[in-house]
């Protein structure tokens, strides 16, 4: 019995459009994925995509399965000008992964502009991992609307910058250490808190003196020197009183 034209071009659509789903399951642009291990010298890391592949077999089965472990994946921190933002990368991590469009192997390996080693295309061997997507089973909280913030996840510690107030905030339980030969405050500083000094500058210190200040200096309260308190009631041992001033401070 012949085919119609109808018939033949209903086979030849049914068969087009099998080809088209097949070669867009074959096609990966992006995935999340969590982070299995990770090489801070490589800067790499082995991920698990985290959905699975879908396969449909010779019975129009629909199949699916966990990907095999992406290897040596780049791992994408913030980065130009001499500056890279990074932060730990812990297994567990969620994370994006993006399929370059032609082989990076040589590009990975030398920089620059490459030739492609071969010609896969979308492959699972050319992955980028950029840290940062989050589930709402590890999503964080307490996010700020109105300052950008570095932050821990907890949210206990950060570095604010506020467009709206012009200032910079820093919250941190643990203290905070700076280490540098000079700091330099161009305004007024003010501390609420207990002021210890252990030192001077280098050049002070060769010198004999601790500390230098330039100009008047106002103490609202007691100062003591060597554990004697020097203020408007200090006396002086050994003269005799009367309207005289004592000799100047030898």
């Amino acid at each position: 019995m012949a085919l119609s034209d109808q018939t033949r071009s209903g086979d030849l659509a049914e068969t087009l459009k099998s080809e088209r789903e097949a070669t867009k399951n074959q096609i990966r642009v992006a995935l999340p994925g969590i982070v299995q291990s990770f090489d801070p010298d490589a800067v790499t890391a082995v991920v698990q995509p985290a959905i699975r592949s879908v396969e449909i077999d010779n019975d129009g089965n629909r199949i699916t399965d966990n990907y095999p472990l992406l290897v040596d994946v780049p791992v994408v921190f913030p980065r130009g000008g001499g500056v890279t933002l990074t932060f730990p990368v812990k297994a567990g991590d969620e994370c994006l992964v993006i399929f370059a469009d032609r082989c990076i192997d040589f590009w990975w390996q030398s920089g620059g502009v490459q030739e492609p080693v071969d010609d896969r295309m979308h492959d699972l061997s050319d992955a980028f991992c950029i840290i940062g997507p989050q589930s709402q089973a590890k999503k964080i909280g307490g996010i700020s609307t109105s300052a950008a913030q570095l932050r821990s996840d907890d949210g206990s510690t950060y570095f604010e910058i506020n467009p709206a107030t012009k200032k910079i905030k820093i919250v941190a339980p643990g203290g905070m250490d700076v280490v540098t030969p000079l700091a330099t405050f161009s305004e007024k500083v003010t501390i609420n808190g207990l002021l210890t000094w252990m030192g001077g500058m280098v050049g002070s210190v060769v010198s004999g003196v601790a500390s230098k200040i330039t100009g008047a200096v106002e103490f609202i309260g007691s100062v003591k020197a060597n554990g004697k308190v020097i203020d408007d009631s200090h006396t002086h041992g050994g003269v005799e009183r009367g309207g005289s001033n004592t000799d100047g401070v030898n």
